[in-house]
């Protein structure tokens, strides 16, 4: 099945998009990662971790789905195919590599991050040192 240049473009443009949206949306993770393993209080933790929650369960998958599912669309669609290049078939398969990633390593990782918070279980040099002052106080 080839498309046509009139629905060529439209999927294209949702490739685009959705690839963008997902890797700005892991860098997001990433800041919110770095800030809940460096912050000072409790309650950042506990916003960073939460947020890195509802990011990873509501939009990440719905996204790296949507970019593995319109790549297969342009890669079967157009004349670049899936194997015919070697930077199409590399693509592909880093994108599902990842897809899969997130899936079952990312979200339970999260998910697991989040608990650990809710039962009072964070750790990180600072914290450590921040209930280390809190229970020296009177």
């Amino acid at each position: 099945m080839k498309l046509g240049r009139p629905a060529r473009r439209p999927s294209l443009v949702v490739h685009v998009v959705a690839s963008a949206a997902w890797l700005g949306l892991t860098l997001g993770l990433l800041a919110l990662g770095v800030t809940a393993a460096t912050a000072a209080s409790l309650v950042a933790v506990d916003a960073a971790v939460r947020c890195m929650k509802l990011f990873a369960d509501r939009l990440l998958l719905p996204l790296a789905l949507l970019t593995l599912v319109s790549g297969l669309v342009l890669a079967l669609g157009t004349p670049w195919g899936l194997a015919r290049y070697r930077w199409v078939y590399t693509k592909f398969w880093l994108t599902l590599g990842t897809t899969v990633a997130t899936f079952f390593a990312l979200r339970p990782g999260v998910n697991a991050a989040v608990a650990a918070v809710a039962a009072g279980r964070a750790s990180g040099p600072r914290l450590r040192r921040l209930r280390a002052v809190r229970s020296m106080r009177p």
